[in-house]
């Protein structure tokens, strides 16, 4: 994996509050968890940068090595990882996302 893939990586997670790595777009989700945690976001009314994996095969694997772990999508709230689907649908079942998502909810 070359430096420059892992720089633009970094510099996207670090230049954005939420980032979500995923398999297609919000708008078009080609795979079904990267469908589920871009819904939990939208339902979170939170502005986020999706980067669709699919469309350069070094940022996919890049973003595994990046984060050391093995699938997408992947979450990223101010730089740390919170997770793939099945964390961030659980921290969304028990509240826990709520309350990292606060500070970037939209104002009504």
């Amino acid at each position: 994996m070359t430096d420059s893939v892992q720089s633009q990586i970094d510099s996207v997670i670090k230049g954005n509050d939420i980032v979500l790595f995923m398999k297609g777009t919000p708008q078009m989700p080609q795979c079904g968890f990267s469908q589920r945690v871009s819904a939990i976001l939208a339902a979170h009314e939170v502005p986020y940068v999706s980067i669709n994996i699919l469309l350069d095969p070094a940022v996919r694997e890049g973003i595994k090595i990046y984060s050391d772990w093995p699938t997408i999508p992947q979450l990223y709230v101010k730089q740390e990882f919170i997770g793939g689907c099945d964390i961030v649908s659980e921290m969304h079942e028990n509240g826990e996302l709520a309350d990292v998502l606060k500070p970037f909810v939209k104002a009504a």
